[in-house]
């Protein structure tokens, strides 16, 4: 595995980025979440190259996000599932699709509507609080250092504001 500068971070954004942060990783978790898992429908839908395809699958696999399975001996054909690490870029792949909706849709308004099976109606995704269900914005929370937090590379001005904030 390639690391890159962002690998070393002090910040969850950046490490996330840093294997998630190309549009077609994006597209290719859009369409494995969505049902779409074989390698040569995942190449047709996306018309992206079967070797940038291959990569972006192969590191997917490698850092556990997506699992290989194979479906035919003869030839061998496999398709790709999310692993428990993959179904957890679900709400991520969500919040970018509310607020593409919102900010990039054309004039024949959202491509897709996120459906909520258990309850029957279409719905749009909230980041909401853990312990009081109200929905979490810039103005109403703030960011605190955290137990791997430190001042370094990405973090150099951040670091120390974040720290600021620690109450004494």
């Amino acid at each position: 595995m390639t690391r890159t500068p962002l690998a070393d971070v002090a910040c969850s954004i950046a490490r996330a980025t840093d294997l998630f942060g190309d549009a077609w990783t994006a597209l290719i978790m859009r369409d494995v979440l969505t049902g779409v898992g074989r390698f040569d429908d995942l190449a047709h839908d996306l018309g992206i190259s079967r070797k940038v395809l291959a990569a972006r699958l192969a590191r997917l696999v490698e850092e556990g996000v997506l699992s290989k399975e194979r479906y035919q001996e003869r030839p061998p054909r496999e398709h790709y599932r999310a692993t428990e690490k993959g179904e957890e870029l679900y709400p991520v792949l969500l919040a970018l699709m509310r607020w593409g909706d919102r900010w990039c849709a054309g004039t024949d308004g959202a491509p897709a509507r996120v459906h909520h099976l258990t309850c029957g109606r279409d719905t749009a995704p909230v980041t909401a609080c853990a312990h009081c269900g109200d929905p979490l914005t810039v103005h109403n929370t703030t960011q605190l250092p955290g137990p791997g937090g430190r001042t370094g590379p990405g973090t150099r001005v951040l670091g120390p504001l974040l720290a600021s904030r620690e109450p004494e």
